[in-house]
This record gives C-alpha cells, sequence and structure tokens, in this order.
C-alpha cells in the first residue's frame, strides 16, 4: 500500500514538473482578449453578427471535425516551406508525429498557438516525437511567416486542400465572409493562392508510429486549441 503511494506521488510529481515546462496558450489567449477588451474595435457589428452566423453553419456542418481517436491517420505527401516534399510516413519512422492544421500566418490565434508549440517542441522530442503543421498557406508564405526566428519543426503547405479533407477539417468560408476578411486586411487569395479561399477547421492530432490517432482536438471555435501540456500527456502515455 505504501509503496503504491509512494508511486502515485512520484508519477504526479513528474506530470506536474512536465506540465510546468511547457508553454500556455490559454494563457496567452486570455491575455489577448483581455488586450482586445480595452481596445476599439474595428469590426462593425454587422461583420460581427457575419462571423457568428457563418461560425453556426460551420458547427452544424461539421459537429465533429477531424479523425477521431482509435481511426487510422490519413497518410500524406506534402511539400514545405523549402519545397521539399514530406510525408507522415517518413515522420513517423522517427517516431510518434504532433500533428497540427492552422488557417495561415494572417491567423493571430495560429500564430499563439504555433509559437506556444515551439518553446514546448523540446518536452516533445523527449518522447521522440516530431512536430509537423500543415497549412493552405503557399511555401512562401510559410518562409516569410518563419524567416525572422526560424522553425525547427516541418510546415507543409496543403495546395490541393485534398489533406484537410481527409482530416475532415476542411471548408470553404462564405464570399460575404471571404470579402470581409480581405476589406480588414486578410487576403485569404494572398496567402492561398488565386481561387483558393478554403481553410481547416484548426485541429492538433497526436499519431503513434502505427499511425493511428492517439490523442486529438478540433473545434470549429477557431481560438480553441490543443494545449501543449494535453500533447505532453498524450505522449506519455503511448
Amino acid at each position: 500500500m505504501r509503496l503504491l503511494l509512494v508511486l502515485a506521488v512520484v508519477v504526479a510529481t513528474f506530470q506536474v514538473q512536465a506540465f510546468s515546462s511547457v508553454a500556455s496558450y490559454q494563457k496567452a489567449l486570455e491575455e489577448r482578449m483581455e488586450k482586445m477588451k480595452n481596445k476599439k474595435s474595428s469590426w462593425t457589428k454587422e461583420e460581427i453578427q457575419l462571423m457568428k452566423t457563418e461560425s453556426e453553419k460551420l458547427l452544424n456542418a461539421l459537429p465533429n471535425p477531424g479523425i477521431q481517436v482509435g481511426k487510422k491517420a490519413p497518410d500524406f505527401s506534402l511539400v514545405n516551406a523549402d519545397g521539399k516534399t514530406v510525408s507522415l510516413e517518413s515522420e513517423l519512422a522517427k517516431g510518434p508525429v504532433v500533428l497540427v492544421f492552422y488557417r495561415g500566418a494572417w491567423c493571430p490565434f495560429c500564430n499563439m498557438h504555433l509559437r506556444a508549440l515551439k518553446e514546448s517542441l523540446p518536452e516533445f522530442q523527449k518522447f521522440g516525437a516530431q512536430l509537423v503543421a500543415i497549412t493552405p498557406q503557399t511555401p512562401d508564405k510559410s518562409q516569410k511567416q518563419f524567416e525572422a526566428e526560424g522553425s525547427p519543426f516541418e510546415i507543409l503547405s496543403d495546395l490541393n486542400n485534398q489533406t484537410m479533407k481527409s482530416y475532415n477539417l476542411y471548408f470553404e468560408p462564405s464570399k460575404a465572409l471571404v470579402d470581409v476578411y480581405k476589406s480588414h486586411g486578410l487576403d485569404l487569395e494572398g496567402f492561398n493562392g488565386n481561387g483558393r479561399t478554403g481553410l481547416p477547421v484548426p485541429g492538433t492530432f497526436i499519431i503513434d508510429q502505427k499511425g493511428i490517432v492517439r490523442a486529438m482536438k478540433a473545434q470549429t471555435d477557431y481560438k480553441i486549441r490543443m494545449e501543449p501540456a494535453e500533447i505532453v500527456k498524450a505522449l506519455s502515455s503511448l
């Protein structure tokens, strides 16, 4: 009984130490939302209502987005920011994969999440994990996004939308929403290429070396992301 208690304390201590050494997306989100409260919005009431309406439509269209736990993760071969082709199979040969889908460099919430993941990468690597991010934006936009500080993980471009579709994350925002975004300097075609405005529901998947999804989070509310601590917990259970 005493031995079990000691082991429980050791495990709990390990988890606290592991989770305290990773970055927090939620903390960054709360800080941003607090700043936005004290700043006059450049979005009109009509534009805000449009976004709410579009969010409700997306939730109805994709009530359970993403490949669910226990399912086989679809393979892919996509180009990175340097034009090199990278596949899920090749990354799984190195270890488990933390696969993240994000909307693009124009999305501040995506940038906050990627920053938290980058800061937490050493903790992921303790479990032999590879971090791979997929975006619909073109490779040159990804290269520009990280040119100042560099990226220690793969940033892949899904230029035909097929990977986003195979992971049940893809959607097409309405023309009205695309136009509103553009009026605020968020030009989807400027990032994705002419005629391409499709986006992924932001999603994170923990994939073991057999290619099975062991943990995931994907929600149509683009502010909700999987915390690095959740990723560490999932990796530690593989």
